[in-house]
């Protein structure tokens, strides 16, 4: 007897895919045979934007990615064209970066947990990850002049110096997410309804992980000691103790708690970059991929005119290509440039952590029932404006 099988569309506008994604599910009952992730519909071509835009102007193109990790985004670029063109941070600007990319991972973190939880039935979580949330938002705003899309990074360095004051608001929040992440655990953590919706969910082998090419919280929840900041240190990250939590089952419980040690640690990365932080320059006294001081510019002809030519023309890097990539909340991204010698990119391309952990979706789905779709589509953390570039 033939088995007959039901197709079902969820998405693409469906508010719990997180986006304008389309799941194309095949059933038998309840039970999800297969799932295929349709993808496309945000398609933004940012990716090809950028290749008409100056090296610097394209770094606004690497906030609307993952909207919600925009320093990271801002870092992988920069650091990629830093490393083809031999470009040296100063070390002021490699721990302020680390603080901004820590406090990113917070924030991309925090949203995660908050619509994750909201979508399985927890919806009060969504109050408490945003009310913290916005202290992040202040902080950008603080130091860039923008909530969301910073842009604060910059090729050799960092926009402007952090503003007077800076150190007492970072402190503030060292000292008030600890409790709070004590609260968002002792919501979930051994709440029976969230362990029942996520242990033994959505489960992937390591072998499977990495198969899958998954990276972040979705590789290290299956017990894989990959972190990109340990493996191979950007920024100073080496001159950091931390630990990289890592998980024993692969499931959406684990990956749960993986996040949230994560937060943890990144609390603890940047106490140690505030109290380190070196004085000395924001950016390289390299010209040719920064503008010359605004004082020098005022005075003399020569930085202005340089200071005009580097905002209307940019810089041209060597002809070359470069790969380079960082951990980001949601894993390895990778940001691959091809230089032809002139002012623009010839090719800009990005390895998104987006892309790769919805790609593994059938893999995690299969036999589970229709009800754990949404829980699984969750723990991938994906942005589609990072899928859809």
């Amino acid at each position: 007897m033939t088995r007959k099988t039901m197709t079902l569309n969820v998405g693409p506008q469906h508010p719990a895919t997180h986006g304008v994604l389309r799941v194309e599910v095949e059933l038998d009952g309840e039970t999800i045979l297969n799932a295929k992730p349709i993808v496309g519909y945000l398609h933004s071509g940012i990716e090809k934007n950028m290749e008409a835009k100056t090296y610097t102007q394209a770094i606004t193109m690497t906030d609307r990615m993952d909207y919600l990790a925009p320093m990271s985004n801002n870092l992988v670029y920069v650091m990629a064209i830093e490393k083809l063109m031999g470009v040296e941070v100063p070390l002021r600007a490699q721990y302020i970066r680390v603080i901004m990319t820590e406090l990113t991972r917070l924030n991309s973190h925090l949203v995660w947990l908050g619509t994750h939880a909201t979508d399985i039935g927890a919806m009060t979580m969504l109050l408490y990850t945003f009310r913290e949330r916005e202290k992040i938002l202040q902080m950008y705003e603080f130091v860039s002049g923008v909530r969301m899309m910073s842009t604060y990074f910059r090729i050799g360095g960092l926009a402007k110096d952090v503003p007077e004051g800076f150190d007492t608001r970072v402190i503030d929040i060292l000292d008030t997410f600890p409790s709070k992440i004590d609260e968002y655990e002792g919501l979930l953590t051994e709440n029976k309804i969230w362990k029942n919706r996520t242990i033994g969910v959505g489960k992937i082998s390591a072998e499977d992980a990495i198969k899958a090419g998954l990276s972040g919280p979705m590789l290290r929840a299956s017990g894989i000691n990959w972190d990109i900041r340990k493996a191979n240190p950007y920024c100073s990250y080496d001159k950091f103790d931390f630990e990289v939590p890592l998980g024993k089952n692969g499931d959406t419980y684990d990956r749960y708690k993986c996040r949230v040690a994560e937060m943890r640690q990144s609390l603890r990365i940047i106490r140690q970059a505030l109290e380190g932080l070196p004085h000395g320059n924001y950016i390289a006294k390299d010209y040719k991929v920064a503008p010359p001081p605004k004082v020098e510019m005022l005075k003399k002809m020569e930085q202005l005119i340089h200071h005009f030519k580097f905002w209307s023309e940019g810089f041209s890097p060597p002809e070359g290509d470069v790969y380079h990539s960082i951990e980001s909340p949601k894993g390895e991204i990778g940001c691959y440039i091809v230089s032809d010698g002139s002012n623009k990119p010839y090719r800009v391309h990005f390895r998104p952590p987006s892309f790769i952990n919805i790609s593994a979706l059938n893999k995690l789905v299969k036999g589970h029932l229709i009800s754990d779709l949404i829980a699984i589509i969750g723990t991938t953390d994906i942005v589609l404006g990072e899928v859809d570039r």
